[in-house]
C-alpha cells in the first residue's frame, strides 16, 4: 500500500519503520526534517508538507504532539481532510480529545473520507517492538479493513465503539497509569530512604503482587538514573488534563489523577516536562 505517516518522533520513527520493513511504500512528513533521516535513507519519501503526504497516500497515520496540532494537520489549510482524496483512510494516533476526534470524523465523512481515532500505549519499547496497545474509535468495517496495517505496530488491537470511544479509552489507560507511577515512585523512594538495595527490591516487588508494568519497565530505568524519553511528561500532563476535563463534564471526580498532574505541575525540577514519565520518581526525592 501506498501509506502515508506524519509525526516521526520517539515513537513515530519505529511505528513508520515496521510499515517501510514490510513492504509498503511510505510518505512521511514530520516538522523537524532531521528526525526523519534514518527513515529516508531506508527508502521512504519525503514529503515537505502534509498536503503532498495525503495527495500520495491511500492510508494515511498521525501521531503528533498537542491537540491544537492535530487540528492544524486535519482541519487547517492544507490539511488532510482537505487534500485527501474521497475514500482515503487517515488514522490519528495521538492521544487528543474525544470531541475534536468527532470533529474531524464528522469533517472527512461529509468528504468521502473515513476517519478514525487510533491512541496508542506501550512507549518507546512497545513503538519499537511493534508490541503497542491500540485502542480503534470509527467505523467498524474500516477497522476491519485496517487491521493487517494495525498488527504491523501492535499486539493488543481492539475496537472501542463510534468516533472518539479510541479517546475515552485512551483516557482510561492513562488514568490507570497515573496511579500505578505514582506507587513506583514512592515505593521506590521509601525503599531508598529506608537504607535497602533498590536493584534487590526491583527484582523481590516485581516477581510479587506489588507488580505493573510501570514497576517492571520504568523502575529499572530509575535505579540506573535513566530519565530519557519513552513518553514525554508534556504530553502525560496533556493527557491527564484531557481527562480530568472529561470526567467534570461527566460529573465524576478522579482525586487520584488530579493528585499525580498536581505532583507534576508543582515540582520545581528544570526540564521536568521534557523527561520521560518515570521522572515522577525526582519530584519524591527533591522533597
Amino acid at each position: 500500500m501506498k501509506i502515508g505517516f506524519i509525526g516521526i518522533g520517539v515513537m513515530g520513527e519505529s511505528m513508520a519503520g515496521h510499515f517501510k520493513k514490510a513492504g509498503h511504500d511510505i510518505y512521511i512528513y514530520n516538522r523537524t526534517k532531521s528526525k526523519a533521516e534514518a527513515l529516508i535513507e531506508a527508502g521512504a519519501h519525503w514529503c515537505e508538507n502534509v498536503s503532498l503526504v495525503a495527495k500520495n497516500a491511500e492510508l494515511i497515520f498521525t501521531i503528533i504532539g498537542m491537540p491544537a496540532d492535530v487540528e492544524a494537520v486535519y482541519l487547517g489549510d492544507g490539511g488532510l481532510v482537505e487534500s485527501a482524496d474521497s475514500g482515503t483512510v487517515l488514522v490519528d494516533m495521538t492521544t487528543s480529545s474525544p470531541d475534536l476526534a468527532k470533529k474531524i470524523h464528522e469533517a472527512g465523512k461529509s468528504k468521502g473520507i473515513q476517519v478514525m481515532d487510533a491512541p496508542v500505549t506501550g512507549g518507546d519499547v512497545g513503538a519499537k517492538n511493534a508490541t503497542l496497545t491500540i485502542f480503534v474509535g470509527g467505523d467498524k468495517t474500516v477497522y476491519q479493513e485496517i487491521l493487517p496495517i494495525l498488527e504491523l505496530m501492535g499486539k493488543t488491537i481492539v475496537h472501542t465503539g463510534g468516533p472518539g470511544t479510541g479517546q475515552h479509552a485512551k483516557m482510561a489507560n492513562q488514568i490507570s497509569i497515573a496511579g500505578a507511577i505514582m506507587g513506583m515512585s514512592e515505593s521506590l523512594a521509601y525503599a531508598k530512604s529506608a537504607g535497602l538495595d533498590l536493584e534487590v527490591m526491583l527484582k523481590a516487588i516485581g516477581s510479587g503482587s506489588g507488580n505493573s508494568w510501570q514497576f517492571s519497565n520504568m523502575g529499572p530505568r530509575i535505579v540506573k538514573g535513566d530519565y530519557e524519553p519513552g513518553f514525554y511528561i508534556k504530553h502525560f500532563m496533556k493527557d491527564m488534563r484531557i481527562a480530568l476535563s472529561e470526567a467534570k463534564d461527566m460529573g465524576i471526580e478522579l482525586p487520584g489523577l488530579d493528585l499525580v498532574l498536581n505532583l507534576y505541575q508543582e515540582a520545581n525540577i528544570p526540564n521536568l516536562e521534557e523527561m520521560g514519565t518515570q521522572a515522577l520518581y525526582k519530584v519524591y526525592e527533591a522533597k
